[in-house]
């Protein structure tokens, strides 16, 4: 594969938006953990409120305007919620799994710890949204598609 090819791979209008989005998602995250920290709230109860919230966010734009899934028939859209609300589960879970290890076993500093985890957490999310959550017949959605009556339902 050529250098080229990698870079249209990589920076493309849906990568780009998905870093845009999950920059933003990450900023929802940490702003409810550090409230939750600051109002002295156990750092792993801490952890899972933001993930609630940053869920919400990440589910609505990426459903939106990275993946482009515009269908908001209740069939398409709580299929979308469910697999969306399962994949972020998983990575929930690894993130609680490395948080625990690296600040209970290794004595780690909870906040730096916190984002090494997002860096692991944002691949997984984007390898299942991509793959698994927002596809369409069958397949991944493109990174940019034209508009149809089907893509452009807002039921």
């Amino acid at each position: 594969m050529k250098l080229t090819d990698i870079k249209k791979k990589l920076f493309n209008r849906e990568t780009i938006l998905y870093v845009v989005f999950g920059v933003l998602t990450t900023a929802v995250n940490y702003a409810v953990y550090y409230f939750c920290r600051f109002l002295d709230v156990d750092y792993r109860i801490a952890n899972v409120i933001a993930w609630i919230f940053a869920v919400i966010f990440a589910f609505i734009t990426n459903k939106l305007f990275v993946f482009e899934s515009k269908s908001w028939k209740p069939a398409v859209a709580l299929r979308e919620l469910a697999l969306f609300a399962g994949a972020r589960i998983f990575s929930l879970l690894i993130e609680e799994g490395f948080l625990l290890f690296t600040v209970e076993v290794l004595h780690g500093n909870d906040r730096i710890m916190k984002l090494i985890a997002a860096v692991f957490v944002v691949i997984i999310n984007y390898f299942f949204s991509k793959f698994f959550i927002f596809k369409k017949d069958g397949k991944a959605q493109p990174a940019s598609r034209p508009e149809t009556e089907e893509s452009s339902d807002h039921e």
